[in-house]
C-alpha cells in the first residue's frame, strides 16, 4: 500500500507508521470525543499505551495498521484495521473464526470521510487474506467493542465506548450490517433486591458448601490465575471469546489492581473449589471527568484520593463467570444473585454509591439476560457490532 491513499473529496488516508503518528492518531481520537455530549476525557498517556506495540500485549498475538484521514491537512478521521491471530483460530460459529479481520479506533468528520476510512481498512484486511470485517473493535474483544446505539444521555462508565448517534447511520450505509448487540444494565443498588432474590440467597448462606469470599490482595497472582482459569472456562463458548494470554493478564492485573477494593470483587466456592467470580470496578470516570482527563499540574492530587476511597463512586461489573459444567443449573443462578446481593450491600455500605452497572451482556445470553431482569436492572447502553464480507 502507498504512503498516502486518496479518496474522494480530497481525503488522504495515511498509514501510522511511528511514535509521532500514534501521537497523531490518539490527538485525533480526542478532538473528536471533546465534541460530545457526556464524554469522559481519558488520561492520553493511557490511551497511548494502548496502540503502543511495545506496550500493549494484544499486539503479541495482532497485526494492526492504524489510519488519519487528513483533508487539507487536517485531521478529520482515524481507523484502525487488525487482525487477531488467537480470533482466527476460534470456531466461525461463535462469531469470529478464519478469514475475520476488525476495525476499529472509528472517528470521522463526515460521511465521505468514514466512507474513505472503511475502505481503506477493508483494502488493507483483503491484502492480509481477509475475506470479512467486523467492527468497530478496539483493539481487543477485552477493550472497547461496538458502537454506542444508543445510550448517549449519560456518560459512560470505566471501559465503555461513547460516540455519536450518527455514526452508525454511516457504517450502515457503507454496506455493514449488525452482527450482534451488546447491552448494559443499570440498576439502583439502594434499594433491596425482590423476595425471590431475597430467598434464594439465604438459601446459599445455610447451605454449608457454598462459601462467597473476597478476592485477597495479598495473594493477588494466584487471585488473578483463579478468575482467569474460571473466566476462559466460563466464556469459552460465548460469541466473540478470544482466551487472554499470560501477558495480557499481567499487563491487566497491573493496571487494575489500584482500583481494585477487596470488598467489591468476590469468588464463590463450592466443596471448597472455586466455581464462580464477579468483578467490580468503581467508576474512575467520575474522577476523570473532574480533572478532565488531565493529572498535571493538581488532578494526580485527586485521582490519589478518589483511589483510596472512592466514595459515592458507580460500581460496574464488567466480568462474571461460572464454569461450564454448572451453566443452566440453579446453583449457577443462586451463586451469581448470592456475589451480586454481597457486593451490592458493600457498595453501598463502605462506598455510598447508589447505582451500579451491568454489562457488557450478549443480547442472545439467556442466562444473565434473566438475571438482570429479576433484580430489576434496566438497559441503559446498546452497543452494535457491525460486519461486512470483503475481498
Amino acid at each position: 500500500m502507498s504512503d498516502a491513499v486518496t479518496s474522494r473529496s480530497e481525503i488522504s488516508i495515511e498509514p501510522v507508521t511511528d511514535k509521532r503518528g500514534r501521537e497523531a492518531f490518539v490527538d485525533c481520537g480526542r478532538t473528536f470525543s471533546d465534541r460530545l455530549e457526556n464524554f469522559v476525557p481519558q488520561l492520553r498517556g493511557e490511551q497511548l499505551e494502548l496502540v503502543d506495540p511495545d506496550k500493549n500485549p494484544f499486539f503479541g498475538h495482532a497485526k494492526v495498521q492504524l489510519f488519519i484521514a487528513r483533508r487539507a491537512g487536517k485531521a478529520v478521521g482515524r481507523i484502525s484495521a487488525h487482525i487477531d491471530e488467537l480470533a482466527l483460530t476460534m470456531p466461525a460459529d461463535q462469531g469470529f473464526g478464519p478469514g475475520t479481520g476488525f476495525f476499529g479506533y472509528f472517528d470521522a468528520e463526515d460521511d465521505a470521510t468514514a466512507r474513505a476510512l472503511l475502505t481503506t481498512a477493508e483494502g488493507w484486511l483483503a491484502q492480509q487474506g481477509m475475506t470479512r470485517v467486523l467492527g468497530p473493535i478496539s483493539l481487543s474483544i477485552w477493550e472497547e467493542p461496538g458502537l454506542l446505539v444508543r445510550g448517549q444521555d449519560h456518560p459512560p462508565m470505566i471501559m465503555m465506548g461513547h460516540h455519536p448517534a450518527h455514526y452508525a447511520g454511516w457504517i450502515e450505509g457503507a454496506g455493514y450490517t449488525r452482527a450482534k448487540t451488546l447491552y448494559t444494565y443499570d440498576l439502583d443498588i439502594t434499594r433491596e433486591f425482590p423476595p425471590l432474590v431475597q430467598r434464594i440467597v439465604q438459601s446459599g448462606h445455610k447451605n454449608a458448601r457454598i462459601n462467597v469470599r473476597r478476592v485477597d490482595k495479598s495473594r493477588w497472582d494466584s487471585e488473578v490465575a483463579i478468575v482467569l482459569g474460571i473466566l476462559n472456562d466460563a466464556w469459552s463458548d460465548n460469541w466473540g471469546f478470544v482466551p487472554f494470554t499470560p501477558e495480557e493478564v499481567a499487563y491487566a492485573g497491573k493496571k487494575l489492581r489500584p482500583i481494585i477494593k477487596e470488598e467489591l470483587n468476590m469468588i464463590a466456592e463450592v466443596d471448597g473449589r472455586p466455581v464462580a467470580f464477579m468483578l467490580t470496578f468503581p467508576d474512575v470516570n467520575g474522577a476523570l471527568a473532574k480533572i478532565k482527563g488531565k493529572l498535571f499540574p493538581f488532578g494526580w492530587f485527586h485521582m490519589l484520593r478518589w483511589l483510596r476511597h472512592p466514595k459515592g463512586a458507580g460500581m460496574r461489573v464488567p466480568l462474571m463467570g461460572v464454569l461450564k459444567e454448572l451453566h443452566n443449573s440453579r446453583l449457577a443462578s443462586q451463586l451469581a444473585f448470592m456475589m451480586i446481593e454481597t457486593i451490592r450491600q458493600e457498595a453501598n455500605a463502605k462506598f455510598h454509591s447508589s447505582r451500579g452497572e451491568l454489562g457488557w451482556v450478549l443480547e442472545d445470553n439467556q442466562g444473565m439476560v434473566a438475571i438482570a431482569d429479576t433484580i430489576h436492572s434496566k438497559i441503559n447502553r446498546e452497543y452494535a457490532i457491525y460486519e461486512r464480507k470483503i475481498g
